[in-house]
Parts: structure tokens; C-alpha cells; sequence
């Protein structure tokens, strides 16, 4: 995800409060768990936020394991939440499952450009989209939030832990994706574990760093603003 990050004051602490308590609730609905089976269609999610105030969400939609495109749509919106450090995933959320409604072919499993489990209250985009939608979802980001980890070798597939500092608990894997390139940070979001991310993401490289499912949804994010931009 890109993330809009505007300047100004602190947020309202009482908001602060309210979005953290929702976190809670929600963390306790996020299930780990294999795919009930293999899956047929594999979706990529981005978003970014073209100006401080507009959010524009794109979802494409693979055939696994060849991944051939089947489908792409986004939804182009206002925000309405402030932006508030932690808290990103209710700025990016409505617009997200705006855009997942569009879908014709739903897909078995979405691969979010962000975090799952990752994050500092365990309800990184990927995990809270997960559970809104019910879907299971896992994150693959391309920098670390939270956590201790070792530099994986420089070859493309190596792994190493992604720790919580002071619990040692696994909230996931650091996956070199090409040889000499930064690693990525794969973390299961909902009604996925953590082995299953992890394979799912190495199926899914094709060259590149990033796994072709969030990869296209990055380009076609870039496509869809131009529309946006000769609409307006």
C-alpha cells in the first residue's frame, strides 16, 4: 500500500482509543489456518492515495498456478478518516471492499500489498480486510513494521523469521524474492496460516521482486489513475 502520510497535529486520543479497542475485538476473529484447498484464483490488492483526500483501490484477479489475468477493477473515493499512525487500514478499508464488490470471479485468496499479522497489534490491512470480507487473506509488504528478523542470504528464496521482539512469536517470514534486491515481509492475515503465505507468495514470483499478484495490481493501479485523472 502507499500511504498518504500528511503533516499535522496529534490525533484525537479518544480516536485513537476507539480504533485501537476495534482492533482488539477484531484480532480476536482472525483465525490461522490452511486453504480448505488449493486455490483456483489467486487475487492481488493495492491502494494508494492519489491526493491527501482520495484513495483509489485496485483488485486483479489470477488464474493459480498459471497466473493469467482474469479480471482487474478499482474503485476511485473520497477519505474520510484522518490519518492516524497504526491505524491505517480504516482509511483504506471502505474503499478496499468497494472495489472487492465490483469483482465478477471471486477469488479463493487475496494477496494484500501490506501487512496480515505483522504489525504491532496483529491487524495489519491483510488481516483486517480478512475479517470484514471473511476471506482468507495474507500481506506481503516491502518494509518491515514491527518485529526482530536475521537478513536472509542474498539468493532469491531464502527465508528467515519474522519475531516479535519480546515474545519471540512468528508473525512471519522475511523472503528474499530475487537475487540482491531488499527482501519482502509475508505475514498470513485471515483464515490463512503462515506456511501457506509463504508458499503462495514463492508460487507466485516471476522474475521480479514483487509476487505477480500484487505486482499487476500495482501496475494497473498506475493505468487506472490516468482514467481518473482525464475523467475529472
Amino acid at each position: 500500500m502507499a500511504y498518504y502520510r500528511p503533516p499535522g497535529p496529534p490525533p484525537d486520543p479518544v480516536l485513537v482509543q476507539t480504533l485501537t479497542q476495534q482492533q482488539q475485538e477484531m484480532r480476536l476473529r482472525v483465525r490461522a489456518e490452511p486453504l480448505a484447498q488449493e486455490p483456483r484464483l489467486i487475487a492481488g490488492c493495492d491502494s494508494s492515495f492519489p491526493t491527501p483526500d482520495t484513495i483509489l483501490s485496485v483488485f486483479v484477479v489470477l488464474k493459480f498456478p498459471s497466473l493469467e489475468l482474469v479480471e482487474k477493477v478499482y474503485n476511485y473515493g473520497v477519505v474520510d478518516m484522518p490519518y492516524v499512525p497504526g491505524f491505517l487500514s480504516f482509511r483504506e478499508a471502505p474503499n478496499v471492499i468497494e472495489a472487492f464488490a465490483k469483482l465478477q470471479n471471486k477469488p479463493d485468496v487475496i494477496m494484500v500489498d501490506g501487512h496480515g499479522i505483522a504489525h504491532p497489534r496483529r491487524m495489519g490491512i491483510a488481516a483486517h480486510l480478512g475479517v470484514l470480507l471473511d476471506m482468507p487473506t495474507f500481506g506481503v509488504a516491502k518494509q518491515k513494521l514491527t518485529g526482530t528478523f536475521t537478513e536472509p542470504g542474498i539468493e532469491r528464496g531464502n527465508i528467515t523469521p519474522l519475531t516479535d521482539a519480546k515474545t519471540g512469536e512468528l508473525i512471519g517470514n522475511v523472503i528474499r524474492s530475487k537475487d540482491k534486491v531488499l527482501p519482502l515481509f509475508v505475514s498470513p492475515g485471515h483464515r490463512c496460516d503462515q506456511a501457506t503465505a509463504t508458499r503462495l507468495t514463492l508460487a507466485c514470483l516471476r522474475g521480479y521482486k514483487l509476487p505477480e499478484p500484487t505486482r499487476l495490481a500495482d501496475h494497473w493501479a498506475e493505468q487506472f489513475k490516468k482514467e481518473v485523472r482525464q475523467a475529472q
